[in-house]
């Protein structure tokens, strides 16, 4: 009986496996163009991310950096900037959030510069709290970035960014 069990492959047995195994990778070959269209193109990936130098940001200077298609505020923040951000009660915000928790350094902000009522750009070092003034309906955020007046009914989003050095930071 085991002799009848153990049979030898016949050359139709290795013609299966070869037409299944030409047939598999020809359905690979076909369905690999379909799968490799849905990752995005290498525009979408170098927007992805974005480093920016801050050795030539002053003191209470802000730059405008495109990020996804969108303006970025980094700004260097005076310290008096600082405290006066800092002493703000959070009752006094429309959308209530420290400063410590929109910051990695004190000394430097880094925000989305879209306002979050229409999708406006403010302007910087405007407004009464010496932070954003959005020239549309009048939002105007502080110096951290939140919303003080206006309709806007968020503060301006901050990214992920990390610092890569102490002068250079990349968001994304």
């Amino acid at each position: 009986m085991s002799e009848a069990l153990a049979t030898e492959p016949t050359r139709r047995d290795m013609l299966y496996v070869a037409t299944t195994a030409v047939a598999a990778v020809g359905v690979g070959g076909m369905l690999w163009p379909l799968v490799d269209q849905m990752n995005p193109d290498s525009a979408t990936l170098s927007m992805a991310t974005t480093e920016v130098d801050l050795t030539p940001i002053a003191v209470g200077q802000e730059i405008t950096v495109k990020w996804q298609g969108k303006p970025l505020f980094v700004r260097h923040r005076t310290p008096k900037e600082i405290a006066d951000v800092r002493a703000v009660p959070l009752t006094d915000l429309i959308d209530p959030e420290t400063d410590e928790a929109r910051v990695q350094k004190p000394e430097w902000l880094v925000v989305v510069g879209v306002c979050t009522h229409l999708g406006c750009t403010p302007n910087g070092y405007e407004g009464k709290f010496n932070g954003w003034l959005c020239p549309c309906h009048g939002s105007q955020y502080d110096a951290s970035g939140r919303v003080r007046v206006g309709p806007a009914p968020l503060n301006l989003p901050v990214p992920k960014y990390v610092f890569t050095k102490p002068t250079s930071i990349v968001v994304g």
